[in-house]
């Protein structure tokens, strides 16, 4: 399981070096807030209110940014320094190298990742950004907790637990 995210939250205390993941006791920002929404809309049962997604990490879920550090209070600010080709080769190198792998691609940056995947033997699933800006354009409804879990399982791998 792969999801992939834009660039670390540039609040203050907010990165933590997982996407969308924010240490314990932080402010859920609203995009965890919506990917919260969505898995009890999918899966209709409540989740923890806790932006610690290490929960998610220890189950097989690796949580990447496109670009890996960010610049206080300027989203993107990092972006075209080079960690684009560091963050394409770890998404190249997952997909030659395993298989059967889930990917979760949300927004046009994310999506972008997708080049570097071999969709014939990894399952890839793509849709708007999970930001308030864009979340009800796609995302909202989009069921990717449910099917990247049925795919896991008809491939033999255990389900991830989102609660």
């Amino acid at each position: 399981m792969v999801i992939l995210g834009q660039d670390p939250y540039h609040g203050p205390k907010q990165a933590n070096g997982l996407c969308f993941a924010v240490h314990e006791g932080i402010t859920l920002p609203p995009s965890l807030k919506n990917i919260y929404k969505e898995i009890e809309s999918e899966l209709g049962k409540p989740v923890e209110q806790n932006g610690d997604l290490s929960r998610w990490a220890v189950q097989g879920a690796l949580l990447l940014n496109a670009t890996l550090t960010v610049r206080a209070h300027l989203a993107g600010s990092h972006q075209n320094k080079g960690w684009e080709q560091f963050t394409d080769a770890v998404v190249k190198a997952v997909s030659d190298q395993r298989e059967h792998v889930v990917f979760l691609l949300w927004g046009n940056y994310a999506r972008q990742k997708g080049a570097h995947i071999d969709r014939s033997k990894h399952l890839v699933l793509e849709s708007a950004h999970p930001s308030p800006f864009s979340a009800a354009n796609g995302f909202f409804g989009n069921s990717h907790f449910k099917k990247a879990n049925e795919y896991l399982i008809e491939h033999g791998k255990d389900p991830i637990d989102w609660a």
